[in-house]
């Protein structure tokens, strides 16, 4: 393609378009004063008639200008416009991306750990810096000659966001890619870095499966999934991939945000440690403790299974726009360093005893040494089947006259990010009670909340040993949507 000599500043020569977004075109050029090829963002034409926006897109890009000395942050070296339109010069990575790459094939879980490792390092350093990245996805995380990971685009995520009054993820609206996108962005809230930190959990599940976990037909359906859906199990798409992966992706898929790793260096500490064995683990025996809520085997715990084959789930009309808005994305500039581990927690239980597992990491100059303490105590007594009459009423009656669907869907949602995720069924209980009733004949592709909220209650009730409660719950959310991979591990705990 022609391009006009002059559509870069003159110190920019031999411009040559190699990329093209919703925010503007990507130039190579080479920077004639220092003899070097540069990477050029232009903002595109129509974003540049508004003066408010290109100051913007300006201030930006200087602020990710200030992560630029990370060594996984590409780097920046020139800002400025150009015939009124706002430029960035960056440098050029020619090894291409991290989905260019997994397209070609398998990658070996060793590169795949240190792409991993080098991308958190850089979003980690940006979070200190107080800069979320909002879209992190494998397009994003560029490649030098040496196949070492750079996190690009910084800022652009933050000018989109702006390119409205209200911004783009005022509530009820959503920037970022699909498949990539965390629960909170896709209903609507704004990201954090924990944001950012579900987005390269994503990452990290495709590039050792070979797909992202939520894979849909649609933008939405996907950016639904992410809501409701359980996490897949890695081990079972990932070939030789231990079961030990499960719990450290349930945790960075975590739908609530607080559940999930601290830092992006945990989260990959990790992962190398699951996948590698633990080898730097030691093990010793504290005094007894208050047992954990029963039962201890758990299967993983959806927010709600979606339907098998309705693609759509219920949200917000403005949502399906902005996602096209967020697919136009070019990309955005990042940073971050990698640190220590953090405290996870798993429970076993073997006949009268109950293991309690937690992993601390302390950290030193250039060493990171991860802790497993063991707590052996006596574990609960069977659970009893009791008549809970005065529970279904706790929060508000349970008899649905007086909850509205869409207050029901709430109330759903409400009961799996604050009580299920933190294995707290006693509480989950009561709201799901108010749930059901109100949902019932609800059920549609658009609005699948019955079939959800009946799992997440049979579900509920299985983990509190009420499984003659349980079980036609969890069938009647098979009966709305079909066998799903959740539903029948959670009858298989009650013995059907």
């Amino acid at each position: 393609m022609a391009v006009r000599i002059d559509v870069l500043p003159g110190r920019y020569v031999e411009p040559r378009l190699i990329g093209q977004g919703g925010m503007g075109e990507i130039y190579l050029a080479r920077d004639r004063a220092l003899g070097r090829r540069v990477a050029v963002k232009l903002l595109s034409q129509l974003f540049a008639q508004d003066e408010s926006l290109r100051a913007r897109f300006t201030r930006e890009a200087l602020t990710a200008a200030r992560l630029s000395t990370h060594p996984h942050v590409v780097t920046i070296f020139d800002v400025g416009e150009h015939n009124n339109r706002p430029f960035i010069v960056m440098e050029y990575l020619p090894g291409g991306t991290l989905a260019e790459r997994a397209r070609e094939g398998a990658i070996p879980r060793a590169q795949a750990l240190a792409w991993l490792g080098q991308a958190a390092q850089a979003l980690d350093a940006a979070h200190a810096e107080g800069i979320v990245h909002r879209d992190v996805k494998p397009a994003n995380l560029l490649l030098n000659e040496r196949d070492e990971v750079h996190v690009a685009d910084f800022g652009v995520a933050r000018v989109l966001d702006e390119t409205t009054g209200a911004g783009l993820t005022a509530a009820g609206t959503v920037l970022g890619t699909a498949g990539y996108l965390s629960p909170e962005q896709a209903r609507g809230e704004g990201a954090t870095a924990a944001s950012d930190l579900y987005s390269l959990g994503v990452v990290a599940y495709e590039l050792l499966t070979g797909g992202r976990p939520f894979e849909r037909g649609s933008a939405t359906a996907e950016a639904a999934a992410h809501i409701h859906e359980p996490v897949p199990s890695a081990s079972a798409r990932g070939a030789g991939l231990p079961p030990a992966v499960d719990r450290v992706f349930e945790r960075a898929l975590a739908k609530n945000p607080s559940g999930r790793f601290p830092r992006a260096g945990a989260f990959v500490s990790a992962l190398a440690s699951a996948i590698e064995g633990g080898d730097t683990t030691r093990t010793r025996v504290l005094p007894a403790v208050a047992p954990p809520p029963p039962p201890a085997r758990r299967a993983p715990g959806p927010a709600t299974p979606p339907p098998k084959r309705r693609r759509g789930a219920a949200l917000p009309f403005v949502l399906v726009g902005a996602l096209l808005l967020a697919m136009l994305l070019g990309g955005a500039v990042a940073a971050a360093l990698l640190t220590d581990g953090d405290e996870q927690a798993a429970t076993t239980q073997d006949q009268e005893r109950v293991t309690i597992t937690r992993q601390e990491t302390e950290t030193g100059p250039g060493t990171t040494v991860v802790q497993t303490e063991t707590v052996v105590t006596t574990a609960p007594a069977a659970p009893t089947e009791t008549e809970p009459e005065d529970t279904a009423g706790g929060s508000g009656g349970g008899g649905g006259g007086a909850v509205s669907p869409e207050e029901a869907a709430a109330l759903n949602d409400e009961a799996f990010a604050s009580h299920m995720q933190q294995g707290d069924y006693e509480g989950a209980l009561p709201l799901l009670e108010d749930a059901v009733p109100a949902l019932q004949g609800t059920y549609s592709g658009e609005f699948p909340y019955e079939a959800y909220a009946e799992y997440n209650l049979g579900k509920t009730l299985a983990e509190l040993g009420r499984c003659d409660e349980a079980i036609p719950h969890l069938e009647r959310s098979e009966q709305l949507q079909g066998e799903q991979e959740a539903i029948t591990a959670a009858k298989e705990q009650c013995g059907a």
